[in-house]
């Protein structure tokens, strides 16, 4: 009698919905993060704000830096070349309050180092 044997291959189950909803913090802080620097960009090239990127830009990100005006009393010159404190301020704000959030949801996870 012949004795076959069997060759078992781990099985994938996909990525756990920790390292997902921890990419989905990534990607949303992302976008925001991507709208600041555009914000500081657009900043120092003092570009116009009655242009309709320009305007959708400063609308959409001040949203954002707003919270963080106040810290060095300074109000937004549009127009003119300006490097903004607060952005850079809010920058590594929302990049360390996303990389706290991603690590949070994946404590107790095991493909942390999926993300």
């Amino acid at each position: 009698m012949a004795h076959t044997h069997e060759i078992r291959e781990p099985v994938t189950t996909g990525v756990s919905p920790a390292v997902l909803a921890a990419r989905a913090i990534y990607f949303a802080f992302g976008v925001v993060i991507a709208f600041i620097v555009l914000r500081m960009v657009l900043l120092l090239l003092g570009a116009n704000q009655a242009n309709a990127f320009v305007d959708f830009v400063y609308a959409i990100s001040g949203v954002f830096v707003m919270p963080f005006f106040g810290i060095f009393a300074y109000a937004p010159s549009y127009g003119v070349s300006t490097f903004e404190i607060s952005s850079l301020v809010a920058i590594i704000i929302y990049t360390l309050i996303a990389w706290g959030l991603a690590s949070l949801v994946t404590l107790g996870s095991r493909h942390r180092t999926e993300v």
